[in-house]
């Protein structure tokens, strides 16, 4: 009945058989399969023997219980073997699965199969696959009404399903059965505990599909401990997905429900309910409404999404059968989508969606996004172009982990535009190998190809390991997305307030160029607020309490582990005594006795410290750093505001103090140049270069004065305005912010800040 009688049953049965015992068999059976506490015998890890070898194997199993499932895939069996697995079936009381996919087997296995289950009454199958093989109905037929009388007691499956019951996990996945018919079964005894549910690939009845209606939302509405629901490859009728979100809606006990309706043919009808009853569905974390034919409705289901309290995962591919511009404000939408700031997906998966050259503007997205954690842009034919915006964004972007790219088209430079850009991303952590995109790729270009494979590989590696990306890193990169639009529009501001001081410095010294010294001053010290920020916080987290404490945990852990293995270690010595008394007492005389060796193990103290201070304080680390580097930019960003709104006020103060002291001036040519030319250049005092460790008394030094700055063109005459003043043309908004216009609005400066400096320009 053991793993060792295995052994000898097959040795015993080579020499009946006349055929030599193999070794390789008895070795892989007491050690491989013994050690990995391994049920299941795989014929393919035998495939390379004769098929007579094969068959005394599987004869074996009909004699001994240690194997309780007989598995083989792809692998055509001869006579021999199907034969003693016929044998086998016919006499184990052990075997319970049996495995004979794509096997090779002959029309009529069916028929002797049903035999062979009808002469064993101790038989206790209960998983039978017999696919990809080429099997007749008169067969298949015999087996099937075997099999019947054997389920006999599973007709009232219904009826066990309808009364109260434990029932966790029920898959009914492609078994044809009518699902709608079944909730009132589940609607009366399973509501309590089932987890998981999973109906895809049947369908309902559709005669009778509004009569049950309202108990298929009744279930929904009242199950306790639902986490997966699996409705899809089903035609869904537009009232069905109504009765589930309406039901959904209003089920206050779960939460974090992964509902899965893809490829149920929704299209308009199921578009116009996502939109409309979506939003109030607050416990679904993850949905997947791919293949469902939404194409151009997905312009108002897109919105519903951001709306949404808890959608952490969205899974959109193979709905996207649309072309031009309506593909771009679809992409367009998505984009907004995933940079909202309150935005709470972590995961969004196009596969397969063929949005070509188009779909660059959403990769571009990826590099300011700071919520997505894992993206799958594969089967979208995005080419070298993709793969060069996909490496722009991993160079600046901190969030993503996990990026599935293939089947885009990917020759080896974009393979190498990525590779060069992993180089310097320090959090992507797995991509997995894009094969389509590969093979392609190594015809034409093996050597390059695969280095520029290595490299990615060799940098994913290093992303796994415990090692964190410096704290010099994190800031350039931080800093550089925080900071690059307000600096520009900062220094334009400053420019021109600097002018207005330096016209108006032989006039009486007032309140008004004392306050515009004092914020062009602030507006300096501003560049040193965000790595100030950041080196106070990583100075104060230096052996900071949260360290000290794992320190100290570490000792009590320590503790902890010796008390649990010394009760252990007791307890076993008292085991050994009352099994082997004899034996325990003569070792008790030995030196050191036996009883001693609770008090000669211990788990080292090393182990235990490194454990906590090299694993856990980096992970607790990374998180505290993250949160750090929000806050600063938080703080960072309402400074700045304020900075930039006081730049702004000072600056139409002083042209207005001006204009009245020079009565012959007009207001415009106070303004200044054209809002078209280019800013006139800073003076060199106020340009020099910050040191790599400023600080804010340092910077109280640094001069404020200057003197006038006259552009090298502003003696030249000016074009007719073609805007009337107070309208900004979209290039001059371009030129203050290279970004864009949409990414500079959805930035955290405020809005209203932004359109009064667009007014200025």
């Amino acid at each position: 009945h053991s793993l060792c009688g295995f052994s000898e049953t097959y040795a015993a049965l080579c020499d009946y058989n006349g055929i030599g015992c193999k070794e390789e068999v008895q070795w892989d059976v007491d050690t491989i399969y013994h050690s990995q506490d391994n049920r299941e015998f795989n014929l393919l890890d035998f495939s390379h023997l004769d098929s007579r070898d094969l068959a005394v194997i599987v004869a074996s199993m009909a004699y001994n219980t240690w194997f309780t499932k007989l598995y083989c895939k792809d692998m055509r069996i001869g006579s021999e073997v199907v034969d003693q697995v016929l044998h086998t079936v016919s006499k184990s009381s052990s075997l319970e699965e049996l495995t004979l996919e794509n096997a090779g087997l002959k029309s009529d296995f069916p028929q002797k199969m049903a035999t062979a289950l009808s002469e064993n009454p101790a038989s206790v199958i209960h998983s039978l696959n017999l696919a990809h093989n080429t099997l007749d109905n008169q067969g298949a037929g015999c087996l099937s009404l075997f099999l019947l009388s054997l389920c006999q007691p599973m007709q009232n499956m219904y009826l066990f399903l309808a009364q109260p019951n434990c029932l966790v996990h029920l898959d009914l996945s492609g078994t044809d059965c009518t699902v709608d018919m079944l909730f009132g079964a589940l609607l009366r005894g399973c509501c309590a505990d089932l987890s998981y549910l999973n109906l895809s690939k049947n369908c309902f009845s559709h005669r009778k599909v509004r009569e049950t209606l309202p108990v298929f939302r009744q279930f929904f509405s009242s199950a306790f401990s639902l986490t997966h629901v699996n409705l899809s490859s089903m035609k869904f009728p537009p009232d069905t997905l109504r009765a589930l979100f309406l039901g959904l809606s209003s089920n206050p006990h779960i939460s974090d429900l992964h509902l899965d309706i893809s490829g149920c043919e929704l299209r308009s009808a199921g578009a116009g309910v996502l939109q409309e009853l979506f939003p109030r569905v607050g416990c679904i974390s993850t949905l997947d409404i791919s293949d469902n034919g939404l194409d151009a409705d997905l312009l108002g289901v897109i919105p519903a999404f951001s709306r949404h309290p808890s959608l952490k995962h969205l899974l959109l591919g193979k709905n996207f059968n649309i072309k031009g511009r309506v593909l771009d404000e679809i992409l367009q939408k998505l984009v907004h989508l995933v940079q909202e700031e309150e935005c709470a997906l972590q995961s969004l998966s196009l596969a397969d969606s063929r949005l070509r050259s188009r779909g660059t503007v959403l990769v571009n997205a990826l590099g300011s996004n700071t919520c997505l954690c894992k993206v799958d842009l594969s089967g979208n034919c995005l080419e070298d172009a993709g793969a060069k915006m996909l490496s722009k964004a991993l160079q600046i972007n901190t969030t993503l982990r996990n990026v599935t790219w293939d089947r885009n088209n990917t020759t080896a430079m974009g393979f190498q535009d990525v590779a060069r850009a992993l180089e310097h991303n320090f959090t992507m952590q797995y991509m997995p190998i894009p094969l389509s995109d590969v093979t392609q790729a190594y015809r034409s270009a093996p050597e390059k190809t695969e280095q520029a494979l290595t490299k990615i590989q060799r940098a994913l590696l290093r992303n796994n390991q415990t090692q964190r990306f410096s704290q010099k890193q994190a800031l350039r990169l931080h800093q550089g997305l925080v900071t690059s639009t307000s600096e520009q529009v900062m220094e334009r501001l400053c420019v021109r307030v600097q002018q207005q001081v330096c016209v108006l410095r032989g006039s009486e010294e007032g309140e008004e160029l004392q306050a515009a010294r004092q914020v062009l001053k602030e507006a300096r010290n501003s560049r040193a607020l965000y790595p100030s920020l950041c080196e106070l916080a990583h100075v104060l987290s230096v052996d900071g309490p949260v360290r000290q404490r794992l320190d100290s945990l570490s000792g009590e852990l320590a503790k902890a582990a010796d008390k649990e293995l010394q009760v252990i270690v007791e307890s076993m010595v008292a085991l050994c005594r009352e099994l082997c008394p004899m034996s325990s007492s003569a070792a008790e005389r030995l030196n050191p006795p036996l009883s001693s060796v609770s008090e000669r193990v211990s788990v080292p103290r090393s182990t235990i410290r490194s454990a906590l201070l090299e694993r856990a304080a980096q992970d607790i680390d990374r998180a505290l750093e993250e949160v750090k580097l929000s806050v600063v930019s938080y703080l960072t960003n309402s400074i700045v505001d304020q900075i930039l709104q006081e730049l702004y006020t000072t600056h139409k103060t002083l042209v207005l103090t001006h204009c009245a002291l020079c009565s012959s001036c007009g207001l415009n040519h106070c303004l200044g140049d054209d809002p078209t030319s280019s800013p006139p250049p800073a003076p060199s005092s106020n340009s020099a270069p910050l040191s790599r460790s400023p600080s804010f008394e340092d910077l109280s030094t640094l001069p404020t004065h200057g003197a006038p700055l006259r552009h090298v063109t502003h003696v030249r005459p000016r074009p007719p305005r073609r805007h009337s003043r107070g309208q900004v043309p979209l290039d001059t908004v371009r030129h203050l912010c290279p970004l864009g216009l949409s990414n500079m609005l959805s930035s955290s400066v405020h809005g209203l800040v932004w359109i009064r400096l667009l007014e200025l320009a």
